[in-house]
């Protein structure tokens, strides 16, 4: 398949007119703006403000690029200049100190300079440009924006090596070396052996989603390449969609306003690419030893002993405050970025690559936008430091690429997980070297890849990851189909499954003593389908619960060295700047799945926690019944100023209520114990199709402008809210053009075509679903797999659960709807299903299967990686005393459908212990017998049958 890019120029024409510009008819001369001078360039809009710039030569369309962002954005490039120089508090006050304090030790301007130095000149030459067109469209930028009067602030000027500081200054603390102060902490306070206690992804890094759709699963036969990277969301949005053109390249994406050409998620019409935060380590925290000389000078020890260190003084000016100073140290480790005073006590240094290597990898990004295959942005993304991503490129030939990409030094693992003292040689990094960096094949079977923070192929690079839920989801998702479209992603971006409630859920199940109150809420979780969906009140239970068993967490015996008055949050010996990732509360949240499984508490003081908040859960609720989801989970982004709108017109627009929670696909990250309003979510959804790129779709949180009261300030905030994208478009002829120096902005009513579709209904005819799994049986028929449907079959479970010879199921007393809440239950976990087994057509059994770790029976027996659980149950009138050997011709297609999956090694069953005639069945069958085991409603005898036991090993 290749892009049809003649079709995205007037007329259809070649990419360089007579004219002399890219697509220009004969005679035509368009309007030119600023910039003409070194080849001239043009700036059109499309119905969303969007801008598309079109030049002479790639240095004009860099020049073009900073000018139009100037235009738009004028209040976020001064506020990333002043965050990269430290200067911020100078006009918005204390609040900014800490900041700039952190910014001058870390020397981030300097280390900005330096990398710039060494950038190749066709480069550095580039990056100028683009710092030049920031400067010839800044003053008019800030006359649109509200925020320098405000502030009483006018435009500073860009210097070339500033963008470079902007992407350092972004990116600095995106691998979270602050983790490492927290790792210290519960070490000294909790013991060696609980450090990595609550390994999860830590604030702000972690619930970017990125996938790939090889030609083999989408409509076209074409990749299509989607995603949603995640940070904070700020007001200016940190991504910005434009297109660059020029007779060279004409490309789409999502660039970082105040940095030049497209680094992240860029579709060039021949190959896209996108990333994801591969969770890598790579900066290093040093204790250091200082010690002050007689003549005012700083001494640091180092493996060879004390030496002289840089060291000078910086004044922080404040408004409406006295300037304060800050002595910026540096010692062969790197700068000091946590003080004691010389002499007086232990400090602590930064080590990070730019710093050391005087490399950025900014070469790639010139080479990003020239890419035309798979090969060429694999080529380019070599010479890539920081941050550390996972990529996912295709092009319109079919290629795939699916690898890391950017610096991680070689050094020891103890450097990963914590601080490590300066004057041992051992923690040194090994000069010139760099660990390799992984990368796989996608193009297989499956034809998917997904990246989503979790430990997959970056695992090797770093401590803590994602939990798996995200990347499973969609791939579960994906899986699902093969006639994938541009539109159809967006039920992949917007789904709710909050998986990782399953463990506090198990735990409700099994809470022991539940008064009425309690009982019903236990009963109404249990039912609940665990989606996080705006108008579900018990997704608001879900997270009300949540807090609670947070808050008890938080307030045990256990773990008490680390909260209340211990906890680290109130240290005085850390900067307030690193507090987010030191507060104890919030870390409990985020491990909550962890903690509620292994390692802190035993089973039974578990359950007993989680029946206490069920009790003063249910007791709230009757007094205040739970809202939907949406009006408490609201957006909450940051500004460097309040909203500034005329009238205050935008006030509500900024704080959408959303779907959504942290581990959901759709990662809507509130801080659970703390708050349900989140600040990091979606900062951009994508979609690059490669068979026809105006296919493609795309949305931001906010819009295309920055400047409050614009038409296009926040007119993509209810695209977003929803889930819906905004075409991408390529047609010149369907765009606007203007002079860079007046923006038209016009609303358009929303394509409906741009909402995610429904998905059809399931059969109530189980016969008419799709099956899972299809086996024909010598002598006995063709055995067919589907899902259960709940509600379509709870007459027909209820009819067999109940009968007499099915006691050992447990359920001879339950209600019609109480068999179909149980099943719609199970339906809701990613680690059970259930499984009508159809002979030629007729319901026969009912087929279970279950994780073991993610079950009660986990706890009571030494779960081996792949053990797969099933329970069997044969339908009444066709059991086996109609037919000799009914179940063996079933358990012969229930086996083959689990081993047909490489993981499973083991199947596990656990039939009630009196059930004398299941067991005999399953040692013909091949079981070895286990222990028995105590289980609330049973005692249950294990049994296990092996790959091996049936030749398959």
């Amino acid at each position: 398949m290749t892009a049809d890019v003649d079709r995205e120029r007037p007329g259809a024409r070649p990419a360089e007119g007579p004219g002399g510009g890219p697509g220009e008819q004969p005679g035509e001369r368009p309007d030119r703006g600023a910039g003409e001078e070194s080849g001239g360039y043009e700036l059109f809009r499309d119905d969303w403000g969007i801008p598309h710039l079109r030049a002479a030569d790639a240095l004009a369309l860099a020049r073009a690029q900073g000018h139009a962002t100037a235009l738009d954005r004028a209040w976020q490039l001064e506020t990333e200049r002043h965050r990269v120089l430290g200067t911020s508090a100078s006009h918005l006050g204390a609040e900014a100190v800490d900041w700039d304090r952190f910014v001058r030790r870390a020397r981030i301007a300097d280390t900005a300079r330096r990398c710039f130095d060494r950038l190749a000149p066709e480069t550095a030459t580039w990056v100028t440009a683009y710092a030049d067109g920031v400067n010839e469209g800044l003053a008019e930028g800030a006359e649109r924006a509200p925020e320098f009067a405000a502030v009483g602030l006018a435009p500073g000027r860009w210097e070339p090596w500033t963008p470079l500081g902007v992407w350092l200054s972004t990116h600095i603390l995106f691998a979270g070396f602050p983790t490492k102060l927290w790792r210290e902490e519960v070490a000294r306070r909790l013991g060696e052996d609980r450090m990595t206690l609550f390994a999860t992804d830590g604030p702000g890094t972690a619930g970017s989603n990125g996938w790939l759709l090889t030609g083999a699963r989408t409509a076209t036969g074409a990749p299509l390449l989607a995603g949603d990277p995640h940070r904070f969301i700020e007001d200016p949005g940190v991504y910005q969609q434009i297109r660059l053109a020029c007779p060279e390249f004409d490309v789409v994406g999502l660039a970082v306003p105040g940095i030049p050409g497209i680094a992240h998620f860029g579709h060039t019409g021949h190959v896209a690419w996108a990333i994801t935060n591969a969770m890598a380590d790579y900066q290093d925290l040093y204790r250091e030893r200082l010690r002050r000389t007689p003549d005012g000078g700083v001494e640091a020890l180092g493996p060879d002993g004390w030496y002289r260190v840089h060291a000078h003084t910086e004044t922080i000016e404040v408004a409406g405050a006295a300037p304060e100073q800050v002595e910026v140290i540096e010692t062969d480790r790197g700068p000091v970025i946590i003080d004691g005073d010389p002499g007086a006590g232990e400090t602590i240094s930064l080590r990070y690559p730019p710093r050391v290597t005087g490399e950025l990898g900014f070469d790639v990004l010139p080479a990003l936008l020239r890419a035309r295959t798979v090969a060429d942005v694999d080529t380019a993304l070599d010479r890539w430091v920081e941050p550390v991503n996972v990529v996912l490129a295709a092009d319109t030939a079919g290629s795939t690429l699916h690898r890391v990409a950017g610096h991680v030094p070689v050094r020891p693992y103890a450097n990963r997980l914590r601080v490590v003292p300066a004057e041992d040689p051992a923690y040194a990094w090994r000069d010139g070297e760099t660990v390799p960096l992984p990368r796989t094949e996608v193009d297989g079977p499956a034809g998917i890849a997904v990246m989503a923070n979790e430990r997959g192929l970056a695992a090797p690079l770093g401590v803590e990851f994602a939990p798996p839920h995200r990347a499973r989801r969609i791939r579960e998702l994906l899986g699902a189909d093969t006639d994938w479209t541009p539109d159809a992603q967006a039920a992949v971006h917007t789904d709710t499954l909050l998986a990782s409630s399953r463990q506090l859920l198990s735990l409700l199940a099994w809470a022991p003593a539940l008064g009425p109150a309690a009982e019903r809420l236990r009963d109404r979780l249990l039912r609940w389908d665990r989606h996080m969906d705006a108008d579900s009140t018990d997704a608001t239970l879900y997270a009300r619960l949540r807090t609670d068993v947070v808050h008890r967490l938080a307030a045990h015996p256990a773990l008490k060295g680390v909260t209340g008055a211990d906890d680290p949050w109130r240290s005085a010996a850390y900067p307030a700047l690193f507090r987010p990732w030191l507060a104890a509360v919030p870390r409990i949240g985020y491990a909550l799945e962890s903690l509620l499984t292994v390692g802190l508490l035993p089973y039974e003081d578990r359950l007993a926690l989680v029946a206490a908040s069920a009790e003063a859960v249910a007791a709230a609720a009757d007094e205040t019944p739970p809202a939907p989801w949406g009006e408490l989970h609201r957006l909450s982004p940051w500004q460097a100023l309040p909203d500034l709108a005329p009238d205050g017109v935008d006030a509500q627009a900024i704080r959408p209520g959303v779907a959504g929670d942290h581990d959901c696909v759709l990662s809507t990250s509130s801080v659970p114990g703390v708050t349900d309003l989140f600040a990091r979510g979606p900062a951009a959804r994508y979609v690059w199709d490669l068979a026809r790129r105006e296919d493609s779709r795309w949305a931001v949180p906010f819009g295309a402008s920055g400047v409050p009261g614009s038409a296009h300030h926040r007119d993509q905030t209810p695209l977003w809210a929803r889930g819906a994208l905004a075409p991408v478009v390529t047609d010149w002829n369907l765009l606007r053009r203007t002079t860079p120096h007046r923006t038209t902005h016009c609303r358009t009513e929303e394509n409906p075509a741009m909402t995610a579709p429904t998905e059809p209904a399931a059969s109530a005819t189980p016969a008419l679903r799709p099956a899972v799994h299809e086996q024909k049986v010598e002598g006995f028929g063709t055995v067919r797999l589907v899902p259960v449907d709940p509600a379509a079959d709870a007459e027909l479970l209820h009819g067999w659960v109940t009968e007499e010879r099915a006691r050992f199921w447990g359920m001879a007393d339950h209600t019609r709807e109480q068999v179909r809440e149980i099943y719609e239950f199970v339906d809701s976990l990613p680690t059970h299903h259930a499984y009508l087994a159809l002979q030629d057509g007729v319901p026969a059994a009912l087929f279970q299967t279950y994780e073991p770790d993610a079950d009660p029976v986990g706890e009571c027996y030494a779960v081996r990686p792949g053990d797969f659980g099933i329970h069997l149950l044969i339908a009444p009138a066709e059991g086996e005393g109609a037919v000799k050997g009914y179940t063996e011709a079933l358990l012969t297609a229930f086996i083959a459908y689990v081993f047909s999956d490489p993981a499973h090694l083991r199947v596990v069953v656990e039939p009630d212990a009196r059930n004398e005639k299941a067991l005999a069945r399953m040692v013909r069958v091949g079981f070895e017998l286990g222990p028995e085991i105590k289980k609330p409603e049973k005692t249950a005898r294990l049994a296990f049958l092996t790959r091996a036991a049936l030749g398959l090993a």
